[in-house]
């Protein structure tokens, strides 16, 4: 809008400027023509009737001796008179030789005008910043005989006419100024106006999230585009509430699935062992046995060993079902870290820190989780090594505690770093792939992070950042 109207003023503006330079143009034509046509009057007048010497060219100059002052006073031009061949008998000029273009007329102009079949010149240049119109015409005696060439040039003052303009300009400037702050102002309010609707529906879709409850626009003034945002803004909420309910139902249906086939696969392996236990007993029983005590007790021993290792199972899921629950509380880092360790009596596992105190909002016992799953994992990681090392290495990093531990085990292989976080995956015989898993949903609980490098053959290093606060 305000593009339009400054395009429309410079456009105007320019018009107008044209349409005064041709008008100045035809006016000035009109004008000169005027005085051309009324000095041209009387100058044949003159030679009719009120002169004693004869219409000739000899005499043109003493017939016009003051007279050609007069004329060229009451009409505003300078005349010069020349005979046929362009010499100048005569010029309204204060001295004949002030100009040096008013000594002769060029033979082009003679010629010129004696082709033209008119028999009139029309000639105008500029000198100086001053415009002049002149022009070039026989003067006739009353047989209509040639004996002269008249030179009628008039000076135009454009002075009136430009300030006529330049007034009319700047009235014309004033009103465009005038409404192009209006249309500033308009454009401002209704921008304001619709902006501030796009701002709340912009602010609002920036809150979208998918897990959590959207709130929908409400606009009590708003234009029926805006409207047409807003409701179809509200729309993709009820569709998205929808489709996470629909999501999250079906996550939670997938999870038990899975979880149910890793439970169910994960029992079932010290069931087929003591299946057979129980059967191979059931054959080989016999009362009379002497060593009846003996084998019963080995069969009772057998039975506990899968029992225990199904409990084990069992406390694994259960521990990784249970999400940590937040008890911070201010504990130096150092010493339990130290605490963590002293279970391990494994010479290869090295601790390191240059801190002799570092404090922190956690929990403990969950802290000791960490650091001991870490460790067992690298040192399960380096059982086929010669010189097997795991470098536990604690310090401080601006608002942040780096837990560190590295290992020269066998490292992670590229194709399944990726998948060394999810739940059942693991790259040991044994296991049930939670350890992992379980202490990053520790970590993240507690608003850090846990991330790892490893080359394949040369050792992983798992770091773990926790905030002090």
């Amino acid at each position: 809008m305000i593009l339009l109207v400054l395009l429309a003023s410079v456009l105007i503006l320019v018009v107008t400027v044209y349409q005064y330079d041709e008008q100045t143009k035809d006016y000035n034509i009109q004008r000169f023509e005027r005085k051309e046509a009324i000095s041209i009057k009387t100058i044949e007048l003159e030679l009719a009737n009120k002169t004693i010497y004869v219409a000739n060219t000899e005499n043109l100059a003493k017939i016009f001796q003051n007279r050609i002052y007069e004329i060229s006073s009451i009409n505003k031009l300078n005349i010069s008179l020349y005979n046929l061949e362009g010499t100048l008998l005569k010029t309204s000029f204060g001295n004949a030789f002030e100009k040096i273009d008013k000594v002769a007329l060029t033979e082009y102009i003679v010629s010129e005008l004696l082709q033209n079949s008119n028999h009139r010149i029309l000639k105008n240049k500029q000198v100086d910043g001053t415009s002049y119109q002149t022009s070039y015409s026989y003067i006739k005696d009353a047989k209509f005989k040639r004996i002269g060439i008249l030179e009628l040039q008039f000076t135009q003052d454009n002075t009136e006419i430009e300030q006529e303009l330049e007034e009319f300009m700047y009235r014309l400037g004033v009103v465009y100024l005038l409404m192009f702050l209006l249309a500033i102002s308009i454009a401002y309010f209704l921008s304001s106006y619709i902006t501030r609707s796009i701002k709340i529906i912009s602010d609002k879709m920036q809150l979208t999230r998918l897990n959590e409850q959207n709130e929908k626009i409400i606009l009590v003034e708003a234009s029926s585009e805006i409207k047409i945002l807003v409701d179809a803004y509200n729309n993709m909420i009820d569709q998205l509430e929808e489709s996470a309910a629909r999501l999250a139902k079906s996550e939670r249906e997938q999870a038990w699935r899975e979880m149910a086939k890793q439970v169910a696969h994960e029992i079932k392996n010290p069931l087929t062992p003591m299946r057979l236990t129980v059967q191979n007993f059931e054959r080989k029983f016999d009362p009379t046995d002497e060593n009846i005590k003996g084998k019963l007790a080995e069969y009772s021993q057998t039975l506990i060993q899968q029992i225990d290792v199904m409990s084990s199972i069992a406390s694994a899921f259960s521990d990784f079902a249970i999400m940590p629950i937040q008890k911070k509380e201010k504990i130096e880092i150092i010493s339990v870290v130290k605490l963590a360790l002293d279970i391990f009596n494994d010479k290869s596992v090295r601790y390191q820190t240059e801190e002799h105190e570092l404090y922190a909002f956690l929990d403990k016992t969950q802290l000791i989780r960490v650091v001991t799953n870490l460790v067992k994992n690298a040192l399960q990681a380096t059982e086929n090594e010669e010189s097997p090392f795991v470098n536990v290495d604690v310090f401080s990093e601006g608002d942040a505690i780096k837990i560190i531990v590295s290992d020269n085990g066998k490292g992670v292989a590229s194709e399944v770093k990726d998948l060394i976080f999810e739940p059942k995956f693991t790259t040991k015989t044994s296991g049930m792939g939670l350890g992992l898993p379980m202490i990053k949903n520790i970590i993240e609980a507690y608003d850090g992070e846990i991330y790892f490098t490893s080359t394949e053959g040369y050792g992983t290093v798992f770091t773990v950042v926790l905030p002090k606060k």
